[in-house]
């Protein structure tokens, strides 16, 4: 709809334009005077000419009388042309004064053509310097539509593709109807929806297979243990020095036994060497668009960073602020209280909610893979956010820091200082 406005318009002055040009262009000047004011103006000249002086101008006319000499006689205002050298030049009508049938002076009857041609003239400037600044403001009006239909709409779409390419998938992309990309953005929502329950899903698969092979590696623990006590019973009382040999074995191998279960019950996958973390030297002013970002509910007032340069990777940095605010936005679902701090070798971002906290002993354990507090059971998560976002900070030579604040959950991100 706005955009049929903006074109229409558009159409509108320019056709305008063209017909008054057309209409300027094709149009001929008259010069002409008008025959019934001039002769009116003769006959007033003839009948006063003996006493001009008292002579009044009844036309609409301006015109000057001479005598045959050439001499001014009278004129209704000045400028205009008193010779008839100078009437001709300017194409001033003259006429002979006649009384009782001899010529006894001239009338010059002022041209005054030239100057309605260039009020003609102005009229036309007016009219398209007018039509040039609607079109002006018709073209910025809709190039400014254009910038938040199309431009803007793109831009929010590349940085949720960043974020999609980074892991996150906690924060929506904030959709608007209004403009031409409404429904092509809420298809990269879903697409972003579905991605996250496929990664929870995976979660969940691979606690279950932890799961699985704790359970197994505690069943198999158990039988090998009472192998090998057997074994050192034998070999204990066994007085055959081949008996004592194959004990010796049994032994030796229920140990290995045990230490490649214990192997398989630490082993895990490692997602962490899929994620790389490239840190750079950063302007921290590139730090307060990140936690606008992450507080896509508003929830927080973004406080000014302290100028400095920080040693980061802001691709993984938005992800630790999306990861804080999104935990935050699941289990306290209140305000969010944000501070920025510096010292001579780090800057500090503590991020605070009023939900309460979490259990003390709990504290410690939400760092680790998998663990989350007492207060997300009936919330969906997995359990990496956190340790992910730890593992970030460290690759940054930063760190993470989470515990109970004042009115609920204080986590501390802390980066280093360029140089420190």
């Amino acid at each position: 709809m706005k955009k049929q406005f903006f074109l229409t318009g558009f159409i509108a002055v320019l056709v305008a334009e063209i017909i008054a040009l057309i209409i300027f262009a094709v149009k001929t000047p008259d010069f002409s005077q008008d025959a019934v004011a001039v002769n009116e103006a003769v006959q007033s000249v003839t009948h006063d000419f003996d006493n001009l002086q008292e002579h009044k101008n009844s036309t609409v006319l301006d015109y000057v009388v001479l005598d045959n000499g050439g001499n001014l006689l009278y004129k209704t205002k000045a400028g205009l042309s008193e010779s008839v050298n100078e009437a001709i030049t300017h194409r001033d009508t003259i006429l002979d004064i006649t009384t009782d049938s001899c010529i006894v002076g001239k009338v010059i009857i002022y041209n005054d053509g030239a100057q309605t041609l260039q009020s003609q003239k102005q009229t036309a400037i007016i009219v398209l310097s007018v039509a040039t600044v609607v079109q002006g403001a018709i073209c910025i009006g809709y190039a400014v539509y254009m910038y938040r239909a199309v431009v803007r709409p793109f831009g929010k779409l590349k940085g949720f593709a960043s974020r999609v390419a980074g892991g996150n998938l906690d924060i929506p992309l904030e959709m608007d109807r209004r403009n031409l990309f409404g429904a092509f953005t809420e298809s990269f929502d879903i697409m972003r929806s579905e991605l996250k329950k496929a990664r929870l899903a995976e979660a969940r698969a691979q606690q279950s297979k932890k799961e699985l092979v704790a359970k197994l590696s505690h069943d198999i623990k158990t039988p090998v243990a009472s192998i090998k006590a057997v074994a050192e019973v034998g070999l204990a009382v066994s007085e055959n020095k081949k008996d004592k040999d194959s004990y010796s074995r049994i032994i030796g191998k229920a140990d290995q036994i045990n230490t490649l279960i214990t192997n398989l019950f630490t082993a895990t996958l490692e997602e962490l060497q899929q994620l790389s973390v490239a840190p750079v030297n950063v302007d921290s002013g590139q730090i307060k668009p990140l936690l606008e970002n992450a507080d896509y509910l508003n929830r927080a007032d973004v406080p000014d960073i302290p100028a400095c340069l920080v040693y980061a990777d802001i691709l993984r940095l938005q992800q630790v602020f999306d990861n804080i605010f999104a935990n935050s936005y699941k289990y306290a679902k209140t305000d969010i209280s944000l501070v920025a701090e510096k010292n001579e070798k780090y800057l500090r971002i503590i991020i605070e909610d009023f939900g309460g906290g979490v259990k003390y002993e709990e504290l410690s354990c939400l760092k680790e893979k998998f663990r989350r507090g007492s207060n997300a059971k009936n919330t969906e998560g997995a359990g990496l956010g956190l340790y992910i976002s730890d593992y970030f900070m460290k690759e940054m030579q930063g760190g993470l820091d989470v515990e109970n604040g004042e009115h609920g959950l204080k986590v501390t991100v802390t980066l280093s200082l360029s140089g420190k």
